[in-house]
Formats: C-alpha cells, structure tokens, sequence
C-alpha cells in the first residue's frame, strides 16, 4: 500500500528550494553593494594630487617677497628674507615663547635660529597655530598697531597672535606653538620641492 506524502513533507524541497534561492540573491546583493564602496577607497586622481609635492621656482621671488603655494589643502610661505631681515632674528629672543624650537613643528634640518635649510628661504605653513586662521605678512619694524619692539613677521588678524620672521610665536599670545615647516627639498635648479625630502647631490 503506497502512502501518500503529508502536507509538511511535500512542502520540504520546496521550502529548501526557496530558502536557497533568497540566501542567493541576498548575496548578490551584498557583493552588487560592497562594490561601489570598495571603489571608494581607492584614492582618486585629486586626492593623489593633494598630496603630490609642490614645486617653486625660486628665481621668480626678489628679495623680500613672499608667495602663497598650495600643498596638501594648505597654504605654505615661501619667503625670500633679506640680510636685513636675517640680522633682526637674534635680536628679541627673550620676547619669543620657543626660540630654540625645541617644540616637534619642524624636521630636523629646520631646528636653528632661521628655522630653514638656507637662511634666505623661510617656508612654513600659513596656518595659525591657535585656532587655523591664516595670518598676515607684516614685515615692516615696528608696525603701527604691533607695538614699538615688533622686529617684523606675521600677525593673526583673528586673535592676534605674532610670530617673527622665522615663524617664533611672541610670549602671552593666544597660539601655544610656532608655525609649522613642511618636509622641502632645495634643488639645485634653483627650485624648491615642497612635501618631498630628498638627498640632493651638488655638481661642482
């Protein structure tokens, strides 16, 4: 005598059937999902050029000039000091918060009195180290508004911090630190590499 299947067992391939196949799809979907967001972390063109090195042409910026370049979302000096603005740099240590840069804002080679690899080349970071204001350049001694012993440098409009011209912050200001220098490299074309260090070789 045959039996005839019951209701739940003529039920069971079909619910595997159907649990296989929504487990399937399910899993197309994860993977059809997961793809647009593993592309995302690939770095894309302007994201890769963001962090590309700047280069300079030093030949183009006279003497006592400065200019703003980009690297990274930031601006970054590049000021060309002048001897005259190289002698006043000893002259007001005891005005500054860290004269000797014993704080970590700079690569090792930018650790002196100039802050730079070449004393006539100042480049930092434009970027107040209180709040991220960007200052001004006021080279000029003794500035109207900056007081009688202000030797030249940078004033921040924002709260009024004053950093010298080697990027010193001045006692009692709001910005606890001294600017930041970027990783540079002085090429011997007389050009700068702002954000890449290198073993430059000089030719005789």
């Amino acid at each position: 005598m045959t039996t005839s299947p019951t209701p739940d067992e003529s039920e069971h391939p079909r619910r595997k059937f159907l649990l296989a196949t929504t487990m399937g799809v399910g899993a197309i979907g994860v993977v059809a999902t997961a793809i647009p967001f593993v592309r995302s972390m690939d770095p894309s063109a302007r994201a890769l050029a963001a962090g590309a090195p700047a280069e300079v042409d030093l030949a183009k910026l006279a003497p006592g000039a400065i200019m703003t370049v980009g690297w990274r979302g930031k601006p970054v000096w590049v000021l060309h000091r002048t001897p005259a603005m190289l002698a006043t740099l000893g002259n007001h240590n005891a005005l500054l918060l860290d004269p000797n840069s014993t704080t970590d804002q700079q690569p090792d080679y930018a650790r002196n009195p100039t802050r730079s690899r070449e004393p006539a080349y100042f480049v930092a970071i434009g970027i107040c180290t209180h709040l991220g204001c960007v200052p001004v350049f006021r080279p000029e001694p003794n500035a109207p508004g900056l007081g009688a012993d202000w030797p030249g440098g940078f004033y921040c409009p924002c709260h009024g911090s004053k950093y010298d011209l080697a990027g010193r912050v001045f006692r009692n200001m709001p910005a606890p630190l001294n600017l930041e220098i970027p990783p540079y490299t002085l090429l011997p074309d007389n050009k700068l590499l702002i954000g890449e260090e290198r073993a430059v070789v000089h030719t005789a």
